[in-house]
């Protein structure tokens, strides 16, 4: 279905992207910091999770449309705007954990991670923008190759999305003892995401 040659060729750059930090690492590292390393991993799931359902709407090219219809894409941009803000508020008025305390399990945390994907359009951009130059339509069905792509990248963000949580996670359970500094370092987080997504351009 994907030329090995392309694949070859993809697979560096793919990993470029997932060493970039940017919303969903940023996201995963909050987590990790107030919830631990296992809603960490979960985050990082549901982040992919959501990086997989935009490459299929890309691929059946309804991508192209989100994209032409500023009102559809400033819709979303601001849900995803309000979900960060309320879990930054939700990180101020949270409870100190105790040193002890177990850990948050993770089927919020997947939850929250796809949300905050679904909800930031320039995904769906960087998508359209991205993988078609890797597409080759004599290879074989284009929607087929842009999940072949979405996967590549999908799992390579989990892995290294979860591993910046698992150290953030690690860090967090030091500073548990510290709980009102942790709340504010995670709120501060999800404030600077929701800012980045208020500000950026459909460009």
């Amino acid at each position: 279905m994907v030329d090995p040659m392309t694949l070859a060729a993809f697979l560096p750059a793919a990993l470029a992207l997932n060493l970039t930090p940017g919303v969903d690492m940023m996201f995963c590292l909050g987590q990790g910091l107030r919830s631990g390393r296992r809603a960490a991993w979960a985050a990082s799931a549901g982040i992919s999770c959501g990086g997989m359902c935009h490459v299929l709407v890309a691929g059946l090219g309804l991508g192209a449309l989100i994209a032409r219809y500023p009102l559809a894409f400033d819709m979303i941009r601001w849900v995803g705007v309000a979900y960060l803000l309320w879990l930054a508020w939700r990180s101020l008025t949270a409870a100190p954990l105790p040193v002890d305390a177990p850990q948050v399990g993770g089927g919020n945390a997947f939850l929250s991670g796809l949300l905050v994907n679904l909800t930031n359009p320039k995904v769906i951009l960087f998508v359209l923008a991205f993988v078609p130059q890797f597409v080759v339509p004599a290879a074989g069905p284009v929607l087929g190759q842009f999940l072949v792509f979405g996967a590549v990248i999908g799992l390579g963000g989990f892995i290294i999305n979860g591993l910046v949580g698992v150290f953030a996670g690690s860090l967090g359970r030091r500073l548990a003892g510290q709980a009102r500094s942790l709340n504010l370092i995670s709120a501060g987080v999800f404030s600077t995401l929701a800012a980045r997504l208020a500000i950026m351009e459909r460009g």
